[in-house]
């Protein structure tokens, strides 16, 4: 990253953004601070909030109380009250575009939303000794998305200072990592006009110094939310007036994990929450869990999905309960184009700071910005997702995880030469 004055102010805005992680539909000191940062840039076009997304496409969004909590803190903690009034409701993220006459339009996309992981004080984790610790608590950044924003940050300054012809956007999108914001952002309509599309991450157990041209393997996934309804009865004096949410929920828990893999490729399903029942002498009335289903291709998640509504409603019914099953987080499976992917791998191999460039490595794991990479390609364009390798200490979602911030040069150097390697070389 060229500049003494750039670096110092990226690693800044990220480390600003590490202390204040804010979780989906939440980021609102996030979303005004990169508001601030792009401004200070200078653009042609700032769509915040509602005009980044379609309102009804989001996906796990919280309660009003939640969000508005949420909104009163950023404000407390000298977000710019306009700004933070453009979010009500929780419509968070923004997409920034330079406009810079005939040429492709390039789209870069990166996530900002934070996770509900207790940070490590421990005197070897790096923000905690250095001051940059997340002051919210049980939030953190333990996945590197506050990198990410200021890697967007970057990335736009330098396409904004280059001879770069044609239009640039970046797209800071909230609440991935609930699957809950790619589709809202993807129905907005801002990337149907796009040629080429760019999704970054950091680390992925990549080293500093290791760039993926490619990523692929993106599991599509589903979460959604169960609730069983019986009726309560004196366990001890009626237990055969009662009709047990817990017996119901514990028959489908088991049956979850029956559901058969499939010849065609990876499948998952995992009950990641359970709770249910209020004490030990009540016939439990309410019960609830928190599922998600994976496959290797959309085709393959909507098997998993079918059997394991099935499962629920047979447990329900075995049991005399009523079951509803919501989903609240939704993304298909995707693939990095290969003549975009080239030109990744070109830039990255010409880094003096990159010491290997992998052309492809698969995620195993899952992701929505493949909804934009979906609508990009559906439109006639190409997409890769990007894996800039970080050191860190802890694996991604730990209380220890950091980003070795020499990442944010590189990442912003191999992307900004990539946007401008695709306009200069298109037809």
């Amino acid at each position: 990253m060229s500049g003494q004055v750039t670096r110092d102010r990226i690693v800044e805005l990220r480390r600003d953004l590490h202390r204040r992680p804010e979780q989906a539909w939440r980021e609102f000191y996030t979303t005004a601070r990169v508001v601030e940062a792009v401004e200070a840039v200078g653009v042609d076009a700032l769509h915040v909030g509602p005009d980044a997304l379609v309102s009804d496409e989001r996906m796990a969004v919280p309660d009003d109380e939640t969000i508005a909590a949420a909104a009163e803190r950023a404000r407390e903690a000298g977000a710019d009250a306009e700004a933070v009034e453009q979010l009500a409701g929780g419509h968070t993220g923004l997409v920034a575009e330079l406009h810079r006459g005939d040429g492709p339009t390039v789209a870069l996309r990166v996530d900002i939303d934070g996770l509900p992981v207790e940070e490590s004080t421990d005197g070897d984790h790096v923000p905690a000794a250095e001051g940059f610790r997340s002051t919210h608590g049980g939030s953190m950044h333990a996945c590197g998305h506050d990198a990410h924003a200021a890697i967007g940050v970057g990335v736009l300054e330098r396409v904004a200072e280059s001879d770069f012809s044609g239009t640039f956007k970046v797209l800071f999108q909230p609440a991935e990592e609930v699957i809950g914001g790619g589709k809202a952002m993807a129905e907005s309509g801002h990337v149907d006009d796009v040629d080429y599309l760019l999704a970054v991450h950091v680390g992925l157990d990549h080293p500093t110094g290791e760039v993926v041209a490619g990523i692929d393997g993106f599991l599509a996934v589903e979460h959604f939310d169960v609730t069983f309804t019986g009726e309560s009865a004196h366990a001890g004096a009626k237990p055969n007036a009662g009709r047990n949410a817990n017996q119901a929920l514990a028959a489908a828990v088991q049956n979850l994990y029956a559901i058969p893999r499939h010849e065609d490729g990876a499948t998952r399903v995992n009950a990641g929450r359970i709770e249910g029942g209020t004490a030990a002498n009540i016939v439990a009335e309410h019960a609830e869990m928190a599922v998600e289903v994976r496959g290797e291709t959309t085709a393959l998640k909507e098997y998993v999905a079918d059997h394991a509504r099935r499962v629920i409603r047979s447990a329900a019914e075995m049991h005399d309960c009523e079951a509803t099953v919501d989903t609240v987080g939704d993304a298909p499976s995707a693939v990095s184009d290969a003549d975009l992917v080239d030109i990744v791998e070109g830039a990255a191999n010409g880094h003096a700071d990159v010491e290997r460039t992998l052309r492809r490595d698969d995620l195993g794991g899952s992701e929505d910005a493949t909804y934009l990479m979906q609508r990009v390609q559906e439109n006639g364009g190409l997409a890769s997702y990007v894996a800039v390798g970080t050191d860190h200490p802890g694996g991604h979602h730990t209380p220890t995880f950091d980003v070795d911030e020499p990442t944010l040069g590189i990442g912003i150097d191999v992307l900004s030469e990539t946007v401008l390697t695709v306009a200069e070389e298109q037809p």
